[in-house]
Parts: structure tokens; sequence; C-alpha cells
């Protein structure tokens, strides 16, 4: 089973994929409440390394820190609950920009909280 380029993956395109191996070398889904479980198992990975790389933890010794791995393991238990949920994420993430743009189209520029702070890293 093989996956298109990274550059040509769609939200759609990686849902069906997910689908497809979990239905051939996964043989079925876990329940929706294991997969809740796991993603936030997922996102503790994630988080022990934001606080090592990002935030004040050393990490222990032999310790990896793979944040794009981590990343991807959440990005694949979401496109499953999604899966078995009946969700298209392209469709939700969509939606979800509309409601963003039209909530918040002035209210991030008027906070003061955001001005001179420089949160990105590279």
């Amino acid at each position: 089973m093989q996956i298109q380029e990274a550059n040509d993956i769609t939200i759609e395109s990686a849902q069906k994929f997910v689908d497809e191996w979990i239905q051939t070398i996964g043989v079925r889904y876990f329940s929706p409440l294991t997969n809740m479980a796991i993603l936030t198992e997922e996102v503790g990975e994630v988080a022990r390394i934001m606080a090592r790389q990002y935030g004040d933890q050393s990490t222990k010794n032999g310790e990896s820190l793979n944040l794009a791995d981590e990343l991807a393991d959440v990005l694949w238990v979401l496109l499953a609950i999604a899966n078995q949920t009946g969700i298209n994420l392209g469709e939700a993430f969509a939606s979800n920009i509309a409601k963003k743009n039209a909530r918040d189209s002035k209210r991030h520029l008027n906070n003061p909280k955001l001005r001179n702070s420089n949160t990105t890293i590279k």
C-alpha cells in the first residue's frame, strides 16, 4: 500500500489511506473510546517533546525527540476517529475556518496581549 508524494496528500486522501490501511493491515478499527485513549497518549508524547525541546525540561539519556513523527501519529489517530464516526475532515476544517473568520475577524487584531510578541519557533 503506497501513498502519493507528500505534496499531493489531501485530507480526503489521507482519510482514505488510513481507512484502507486499517481495514487491511490493521484488520479493523479500535473502538472509538480506545482511539480516544490512543489520541491522548500521542498528544502526551507531543507534550513531552515540546517540554524538552522548547521548554525547561532536559532530555533523558538516549531519549529521541522526533516532533514530526509524533505529530503524524496524532494526525493518524484523528483521521481514524473521523473515519469511524463518519466525519469528513476536509468539510469540517473548511467549516471551522469559516466560523473562525466570522467570529475572529477583528478579535485578535484588537487584542493588546498579542502585540510585540513573537512566538514562532524556527
